[in-house]
């Protein structure tokens, strides 16, 4: 976990297959307007404790949660990307009392993507990768072989910026993914929630998320994301209820606030201003 700052809490959440260096562009832009900002990694990831169970939404909220309690914090917004932008979705609905606002980034609400992957079959083949992680000791043999060269690849793949990552960017993550067992902690978060669709605590979850959000959302995505398509993200407004916006970032895929920070920034750090309560 990485601080700077001071000011209302801001938390922010990182994605697969990346750690909380991912927002590095952002940490003195945000503590420069005047907040407290919080990066940290989620369970299984770089620093984090990396347990043989818990990752599934209800604890992964519940982490975040006592992290903003641990900290003397009564509540915060909760910024996150890709897998961490579905804990910023949940939050609102399982740990209501710790949150002031979301933003979630490359992440549809978690009852949209549960509709797309059923019935879009674009998104559906998108997400293949995913499937292939359900098998067992494979996926994992396949992320760390060749120094994590496949963690790069991914990351290229899902950019639509030319040059990103560039070596040094993909030198952090794969060396930061390297640290057993990350690679099999990062593989039980899709493990779940494949599994999910079938099992009675998936189940419970999606009934849990259908209920409004009843805070303050911002919906970041990047325009060109092949990943998560635009289209699946767009149908989340269903669910903010309390103040929704979206946002696309133009020529990003899906990593938007690292392909272009400061088209990113511009968006964030206004909607920040607007919703900031002292």
């Amino acid at each position: 976990m990485v601080e700077a700052g001071a000011g209302p809490a801001v938390v922010l959440l990182h994605g697969f297959p990346t750690f909380w260096w991912s927002w590095r562009d952002h940490m003195s832009r945000l503590a420069d307007a005047g907040y407290r900002v919080i990066a940290m990694d989620l369970r299984g990831y770089a620093g984090s404790d990396h347990t043989p169970h818990g990752y599934d939404p209800f604890t992964l909220a519940n982490d975040v949660a006592g992290v903003i309690r641990s900290l003397g914090e009564e509540s915060a917004t909760i910024i996150g990307h890709g897998w961490g932008g579905l804990i910023a979705w949940t939050m609102p609905v399982l740990t209501p009392d710790v949150v002031h606002a979301i933003a979630p980034v490359s992440m549809p609400h978690p009852r949209r993507l549960r509709r797309a992957l059923l019935k879009d079959g674009l998104q559906r083949g998108r997400s293949m990768y995913a499937i292939g992680f359900q098998w067992p000791f494979l996926p994992e043999r396949s992320l760390m072989a060749d120094d994590c060269v496949r963690v790069a690849e991914l990351i290229t793949q899902w950019s639509a910026t030319p040059g990103f990552p560039d070596a040094h960017t993909a030198r952090m993550y794969r060396s930061a993914f390297a640290l057993w067992p990350t690679a099999h902690c990062a593989v039980e978060y899709h493990r779940w929630a494949f599994r999910s669709f079938l099992r009675s605590d998936g189940l419970r979850y999606a009934r849990r998320m259908d209920a409004e959000i009843g805070v303050p959302v911002l919906q970041i995505h990047g325009a060109d994301d092949t990943s998560v398509l635009p289209r699946v993200a767009e149908g989340s407004a269903e669910w903010a209820t309390s103040g929704y916006e979206f946002a696309l970032v133009p020529g990003a895929g899906h990593f938007p606030h690292e392909e272009d920070p400061e088209a990113f920034a511009a968006i964030l750090v206004p909607w920040l201003a607007r919703h900031r309560v002292d």
